[in-house]
């Protein structure tokens, strides 16, 4: 969609369909030279409450009203909410040029959550389908009476790095094994001008990252360790930043055998790595003057001659001995090398993105993700980028007797307890573990990653969740340093 920011009244614009928000106990801004629309709310086809829509007509335009609900409540995420409603309908009524009329006196993170519900409600995933429905909306404006081209231009970017991780967690495994995903951060790097290296499941067994290969190991399809590296910090002494994904592309459980009903789901088991990727691109496609390192393990994990066993001891890139009693608790195996190598390459601050427990959604559902974090200030961090983004985190405990839980018999620790009793967070310790004294923090997004219902997604699939997160936290840690 080609996005476009205006100083143009909306009804000047050409625009075949025009959006107008109006907040609860107030007038419509601008209304139509008949007061069409304040009639509408008159007579009660029309309301202000949040999310109601009414759709009338002015000299061949369609013009939709749409309730903002209370302005003191009206905040970006309320905004993406807005937005994709008022999408919806513009598609349902055959729009090809959308023009949004922006609330007067609202932010730019209202304006950008605009075009953000706008543009992640046109999103489908049709690449293996007939595409019946051929309706879309092809152009979006932004119409204030002042200048917003800068919070347009960073929600058009936010937006695409979003819906291109979404498209990585949507393709399945055979057309996204881990050699494809390394191809795909190659070029985008190649095009960012990132650098980036790559290495095969030799050169990971060769670094001494047996946690990590022991999962690669059942599986034809050979194991990547993705490295992207953004460097544009303004000051030489900003932190380097170690973002942290998990992308086993295809997880049946290994030996420890998932279910059949849900495993076609587990192509979404690389929905944290696809975040880290598409989080750097946003930040250089931004220029933001930060510095990150991204980690990102690729891997499949499947059942064969050559697999993982329960009961196997390997040894960790720091050296730490784990048993593996549980193939399918084989994420978290792959992010304590990971962690391990972000700390050894200098890491001051780590974050790792991953879809690693069904216990964070039983806790939790599809609202929040886990955090878990062993530093009180970076935690804070992550915790008001999550409220600016509306990528909701909820902050779960790490405690000793969560860490006694995962200490073994045979080997200093296991990869997965034989209870079911917080589940999430032995997790999260065993990460805890090779995180050290590096201020860390973990985000559990299985509930998170696919299939939630929220009005600005229109289909089922990946989220992206965890780009814009990624981002303002990388943004914000460097305002603060």
């Amino acid at each position: 969609m080609n996005v476009e920011a205006t100083t143009d009244s909306p009804l000047a614009t050409g625009a075949d369909t025009v959006v107008v928000g109006v907040f609860e106990d107030e007038d419509v801004a601008h209304d139509l030279p008949e007061g069409e629309l304040g009639a509408l709310l008159e007579s009660r086809e029309a309301r202000r409450e949040f999310k109601r829509l009414a759709v009338t007509h002015f000299e061949r335009k369609r013009v939709i009203l749409v309730g903002l609900g209370a302005r003191g409540e009206f905040d970006g995420e309320r905004a993406r909410i807005a937005a994709g409603v008022a999408h919806r309908r513009a598609r349902e009524l055959g729009a090809t040029t959308l023009c949004w009329e922006v609330p007067h006196h609202v932010s730019s993170e209202v304006v950008e959550g605009l075009v953000h519900g706008t543009l992640l409600h046109a999103y489908r995933f049709e690449r293996y389908k007939r595409k019946e429905d051929s309706r879309q909306v092809q152009t979006l404006l932004v119409s204030a009476h002042h200048d917003v081209s800068e919070p347009v231009r960073t929600a058009v970017i936010l937006t695409g790095a979003q819906n291109r991780a979404r498209d990585l967690g949507n393709t399945p495994a055979n057309d996204l094994p881990p050699v494809a995903l390394a191809r795909y951060a190659e070029e985008l790097a190649g095009r960012l001008g990132l650098r980036h290296t790559v290495l095969g499941e030799g050169a990971i067994r060769e670094e001494g990252m047996g946690a990590f290969a022991a999962v690669a190991q059942g599986s034809d399809q050979s194991a990547r360790l993705i490295r992207l590296d953004y460097d544009a910090a303004d000051d030489s002494g900003a932190p380097l930043i170690a973002l942290i994904g998990k992308a086993v592309t295809f997880d049946s459980g290994g030996i420890s055998l998932k279910p059949a009903g849900t495993m076609h789901e587990m192509k979404f088991d690389m929905c944290g790595g696809a975040a880290v990727i598409e989080a750097i691109a946003a930040l250089a496609e931004l220029r933001a003057p930060v510095r990150v390192m991204g980690l990102i393990g690729a891997t499949e994990n499947l059942p064969s001659g050559h697999a993982v066993k329960p009961g196997d001891i390997v040894r960790a890139l720091d050296g730490t001995t784990i048993e593996v009693n549980n193939t399918d608790a084989e994420g978290r195996l792959v992010l304590a090398d990971c962690v391990s190598y972000a700390r050894r390459e200098g890491a001051e601050r780590m974050i790792d993105v991953a879809t690693l427990t069904g216990g964070i959604v039983i806790a939790l559902g599809s609202t929040y993700a886990g955090l878990m974090s062993n530093d009180e200030t970076w935690a804070g961090a992550v915790e008001a980028s999550a409220r600016r983004t509306g990528e909701l985190v909820w902050r779960m405990p790490l405690h000793h007797e969560y860490a006694d839980m995962i200490k073994g018999r045979y080997a200093q620790i296991v990869n997965s307890t034989t209870k079911r009793e917080a589940t999430a967070l032995t997790a999260g310790e065993f990460l805890h573990h090779f995180a050290g004294e590096v201020p860390w923090a973990h985000l559990d997004i299985a509930g998170t990653a696919f299939d939630v219902r929220r009005p600005y997604f229109a289909d089922r699939g990946a989220t992206g969740f965890g780009v814009r997160l990624l981002v303002e936290l990388a943004l914000s840690s460097q305002a603060r340093s």
